[in-house]
């Protein structure tokens, strides 16, 4: 062991911040953005459509930043990463200052909707962030790098609890901000300067967590190799991994993961294209009502996720958990269909449950798989997947709220139903990697 090397309570917080920081930017803007849509001539199709635009550009950026972490460092990679969210922010002030010029119109009656400049830039700009965003795939190479078997679940429910406590704040300064002069446009221009926040925390405090890589210089890599047409760094060795997706997946247990991982983000993509529009429509909530909704839900999630999941973290398998969690989801997605006030605020108490005790406990497990020196690779191609399930779910997700209503969170919770018989055979395959898997005793 590295005796210079940092603590893991003294690298762990830097990726926590950068983690909290990006949430927290993120979601400033996600209780407006449905009502910025209409504003500009959106229906809820094109809602759905905006939605899915960040996984679409995600599912081609994230996998080359993943391998990319794999191959040059963590810590580079999250600031080239960080920096696209930043820009992606300046393009978001520009569509709110831009004169709404209409490009053209399409449908008819009630789902008649305009392409306006503003609407434009608005894709444009969740396109650069989702191109660029493969910080959470790199954040969870990064901890799984930092993690030792003892406390890679407590870790990760930590990850978890920042990203939860960032979803506490940013409501409700969205709707601090929201109500000046300045309306939308002060809580994006916020979102903006926490998102530069991190760009230094991550160049001043985040150490690289492959000792084995240069920190602070870049190698000369080529156009072909950073677009994975040359996926093999070993030319010369033996027993060069394949790091293809098709060699990816048939890594031991890897398909069940990517599959739990569709499955998880396709069910929660279905509710959150659904419940914004559910909620400002159906229920006529204000930013205001759907901004406390998220809060409670996060509030709830950073209990879970921190000090819940750290005492259950010796007690319980991480499997156990993800069952517990996908019941509890699933009847939080019945109860919401029921509309009032009592069964919502009751729905996600337990959707908070579910999720603060599900999601950690699985990225423990998928932080388990492969080997430490491909898991920027297995993460990237990870989120790659839950974005083409985010594409499917909030487009769809969309589309199904328009039509019929609610019925969209009973196919989310019949998802869940899924997943939560899937839970059996990630119990088996959580045995027989802790049985295989070399036991880390610290960061090297």
């Amino acid at each position: 062991m590295d005796i210079t090397a940092p603590s893991p309570t003294v690298r762990i917080f830097p990726v926590l911040l950068v983690n909290f920081i990006g949430m927290l930017g993120y979601s400033i803007i996600m209780p407006l953005l449905v009502f910025l849509v209409r504003d500009f001539g959106g229906n809820a199709f094109v809602y759905g459509i905006l939605g899915s635009t960040y996984p679409a550009f995600q599912l081609i950026g994230a996998p080359i930043l993943g391998r990319w972490s794999d191959q040059i460092g963590r810590r580079q990679v999250l600031l080239v990463s960080q920096a696209g969210t930043f820009l992606a922010w300046i393009l978001f002030i520009v569509a709110l200052t831009s004169p709404t010029v209409t490009f053209f119109e399409m449908g008819t009656g009630e789902r008649a909707f305009l392409m306006t400049l503003p609407l434009l830039l608005l894709f444009l700009a969740r396109a650069l962030d989702g191109l660029t965003g493969g910080n959470v795939s790199v954040a969870n190479a990064y901890l799984s790098d930092i993690s030792t078997k003892a406390n890679r679940k407590a870790n990760f429910g930590k990850m978890a609890s920042s990203t939860s406590l960032g979803f506490i704040l940013g409501p409700a300064i969205a709707s601090l901000l929201s109500g000046t002069e300045l309306g939308v446009l002060l809580p994006v221009m916020a979102a903006a300067l926490i998102s530069l926040t991190a760009i230094a925390v991550i160049y001043r405090f985040l150490p690289e967590s492959k000792s084995n890589l240069v920190a602070n210089n870049l190698p000369d890599l080529n156009v072909r190799k950073l677009f994975s047409v040359e996926i093999k760094e070993c030319y010369e060795k033996e027993s060069c991994p394949d790091l293809s997706f098709r060699g990816i997946v048939q890594l031991p247990h890897v398909s069940l993961l990517y599959l739990v991982y569709f499955m998880t983000f396709l069910g929660f993509s279905f509710f959150y294209a659904g419940f914004p529009l559910y909620a400002s429509g159906t229920l006529n909530w204000t930013p205001g009502q759907l901004g406390t909704f998220f809060t409670v839900s996060s509030l709830v999630m950073v209990v879970f996720q921190g000090p819940v999941l750290t005492y259950l973290s010796d007690r319980v398998s991480d499997s156990f958990l993800v069952s517990i969690g996908s019941v509890l989801i699933c009847a939080n997605l019945f109860l919401i269909t029921l509309g009032t006030v009592f069964w919502m605020f009751t729905a996600v108490v337990l959707m908070a449950m579910g999720n603060g005790l599900m999601w950690p406990s699985f990225l423990s497990i998928l932080s388990n798989s492969g080997t430490p020196g491909i898991q920027g690779t297995i993460q990237g191609y990870a989120n790659s997947v839950g974005s083409s399930a985010s594409i499917l779910g909030l487009i769809f997700g969309g589309i199904l709220m328009g039509q019929f209503g609610p019925i969209v969170f009973v196919i989310s919770g019949c998802l869940f139903v899924v997943l939560f018989g899937l839970s059996f055979l990630l119990g088996k395959a959580e045995r027989e990697m802790n049985e295989t898997r070399p036991t880390k005793h610290g960061p090297r």
